[in-house]
């Protein structure tokens, strides 16, 4: 089927299937990869979270799901409309403080993202 993309099953911790099939990319690889990727950015509707899809050298299918600045945007406004006490984003240590013009205009757009 279009857009979907089935996890192994790894057990973890007595959970059948969990983020230990996946892996954490970096922010920065993923803004690099994305422009390359099979189907650019695409949202889901329901999760209102970006994703993108791409083969790897060996042609193995991979989806990639993560926050943007809009994404996390919405996730903050949420937050804020139902009075919720805070918010917080994993990871920030994944965004690109690389000093380079795109990257530190990346970071900051997520930064500011989390205050609407």
């Amino acid at each position: 089927q279009d857009h979907v993309c089935s996890l192994p099953k790894v057990p973890f911790r007595g959970a059948p299937c969990s983020d230990a099939a996946g892996s954490q990319v970096p922010y920065a690889t993923i803004m690099k990869q994305v422009n390359s990727s099979l189907s650019g950015v695409l949202w889901d509707e329901v999760q209102k979270a970006p994703f993108y899809e791409y083969k790897d050298s060996v042609g193995q299918f991979h989806q990639v799901w993560f926050d943007d600045p809009h994404s996390i945007s919405l996730k903050a406004a949420y937050v804020k409309s139902r009075g919720l006490r805070g918010i917080g984003m994993w990871n920030g240590n994944s965004l690109d403080y690389s000093r380079e013009a795109a990257a530190e205009q990346q970071t900051q757009a997520m930064w500011q993202a989390l205050t609407p």
